[in-house]
């Protein structure tokens, strides 16, 4: 793709949930773009009106439920579904696409193998190798090299009412990196570049369990200075756990670590936020995500970390306090308890 002529080309979106819409309005502002929609219903609401719900789409996002149309229009596609439905969609977009192709993804969340009978919430150890990353998926089932994702503080209900925020696009290939940056970059947009892959991916998807503890916090009106205690120590976790899996210290540094970390556990906007902060309200997990429109990847996450940190023999207090509130019925006060109580030793001890 020549970046100088980004205006003349047509980007995929694969995706029309709320982050799906908000990436295609964003891409807009650069670029024709061919948003893919599942659900043919949907796909016609968004045609004939331009929006679902509150959800509005930009003149220049064409809408379609044919995956071989986008595979065939776009060279670049940035696929934005849950992770529980990502292996098969790419599965079903796999026979369309082309070694050419560039898939930059925006989905934080992880894919699990399990053994038949097993469920994520039950199993109790996984390793390394039944775990996969967005981008590990793609490469996984299709013929596509050139692969990336975009992530960072990107709540979509400030980006669709046009507030300032930032990004990171990261993968191992410059092009990518570059048409990322192109496409998506605008006066209110900012893009920045990152080539640890597998760093970025893993921060969007730990910063999730912290969200969820935030959450709790200011559901039992706990103050500043216990969120502080928790984010602060939520990221030397999420680099712990980050560093046995072979990550990278500095990316979470950046916007898709602490920078997604401080947004997403300071906002009542965020799916996982919410989900805590409902349970410290006395609602039950089942009754929350019942009623929710769009995933919580936080609660999945939880349960994941959970298990390999469980087989990596890894100290993670803040996940396992989690996964006993959310799977295991533990009182969520004793949680803050264990928590406070857990016998810290240096101030930054992963640096």
């Amino acid at each position: 793709m020549d970046l100088k002529n980004i205006s003349d080309t047509k980007i995929g979106v694969v995706g029309a949930g709320s982050f799906g819409i908000v990436m295609a309005n964003l891409l807009a502002e650069n670029s024709h773009v061919l948003l893919y929609a599942r659900r043919p219903e949907v796909a016609d609401k968004l045609r004939n009106e331009g929006q679902v719900g509150e959800r509005r789409i930009h003149e220049r996002v064409s809408v379609t439920s044919d995956l071989a149309e986008v595979a065939g229009a776009c060279e670049v596609i940035f696929p934005v579904v849950p992770s529980e439905h990502f292996r098969s969609m790419i599965r079903d977009l796999a026979p369309f696409l082309l070694p050419s192709h560039r898939l930059i993804h925006g989905t934080k969340g992880l894919d699990v193998h399990l053994a038949e009978g097993e469920t994520i919430h039950t199993v109790k150890k996984l390793n390394r190798e039944q775990v996969r990353t967005m981008s590990e998926v793609i490469r996984e089932e299709t013929c596509v090299m050139r692969v990336g994702c975009v992530a960072g503080p990107n709540l979509a209900g400030e980006i669709a009412e046009g507030q300032p925020a930032a990004a990171v696009v990261a993968s191992r290939f410059e092009e990518v990196i570059r048409e990322g940056q192109a496409a998506l970059r605008s006066s209110r947009f900012r893009v920045h570049s990152n080539y640890n892959l597998f760093t970025v991916e893993l921060a969007g998807v730990l910063k999730n369990i912290m969200a969820i503890a935030s959450g709790i916090l200011s559901g039992l009106n706990y103050g500043e200075n216990t969120r502080a205690l928790l984010i602060t120590r939520g990221l030397a976790e999420m680099i712990h756990i980050g560093k046995k899996l072979g990550a990278d210290v500095q990316a979470f540094m950046g916007l898709a670590g602490i920078g997604d970390l401080v947004a997403t556990c300071y906002s009542r906007r965020s799916r996982n936020f919410t989900v805590g902060y409902r349970l410290a309200q006395g609602e039950s997990l089942d009754q929350i995500l019942a009623s929710m429109d769009e995933v919580a990847e936080g609660v999945k996450t939880v349960a994941i970390i959970r298990a390999l940190i469980e087989e990596q023999r890894i100290s993670a207090p803040i996940t396992l306090s989690l996964y006993k509130t959310l799977f295991e019925g533990m009182d969520i006060s004793k949680g803050m308890r264990l928590l406070m109580e857990y016998p810290f030793s240096e101030d930054v001890e992963f640096m």
